[in-house]
């Protein structure tokens, strides 16, 4: 009789204990608030030939059957775009730029319309110095896509979040406008 008592109560410590883990483990994360939430406009300007003076990116590597100066076909295929855009607080390329996106694009699939990212935003105004670094796919055909924030220098540094994208303005093989939205979880 002594030890179906033991045996029931280990079993029913078996599951208590299995019951409070299962439940542990379900039980969701608690969605953590932004400690820092910045909006900017980056300009893009592809040098096509003719606009040396006013282009803010270029071409610095095609595939064998694209050029320098248009972008390839196949939904830009391995072209390599380096840029130095104006980044602003509104949708308009005259405004006041605010600092500089920096880095590079990789259209890097054949069949889909999309790109990888590697770039950062340096400041050096009277709001914000330093810079923020982002890295991550950009899947050209979504409303919205978001990219890693990867760091920062200055008022960002070791900044960590997540930008969402949107093409804010397209104008041919020339010109596009993104809204960027950062919203940062780790701010120091």
């Amino acid at each position: 009789m002594e030890s179906v008592r033991l045996i029931s109560a280990l079993f029913l410590l078996l599951l208590v204990s299995t019951g409070s883990s299962a439940s542990h483990g379900s039980r969701r994360k608690k969605a953590r608030k932004p400690c820092n939430n910045l909006v900017f406009y980056f300009h893009d300007v592809i040098y096509n030939g003719h606009n040396a003076k006013n282009a803010t990116a270029a071409i610095v590597g095609a595939p064998s059957w694209g050029n320098r100066t248009i972008l390839a076909g196949q939904n830009h295929f391995g072209d390599l775009v380096v840029f130095d855009d104006p980044i602003t607080l509104d949708n308009n390329l005259h405004s006041t730029p605010v600092g500089r996106a920096q880095g590079f694009y990789i259209y890097d699939k054949k069949d889909i319309f999309t790109a990888w990212l590697g770039f950062s935003f340096v400041f050096n105004s009277t709001e914000h110095k330093g810079s923020i670094n982002f890295a991550g796919a950009d899947p050209l055909m979504n409303k919205t896509r978001d990219i890693s924030v990867i760091g920062g220098t200055g008022d960002f540094f070791m900044a960590r979040g997540v930008a969402t994208l949107s093409t804010d303005a397209f104008e041919g093989e020339v010109y596009f406008r993104l809204r960027v939205n950062i919203k940062l979880y780790e701010c120091w």
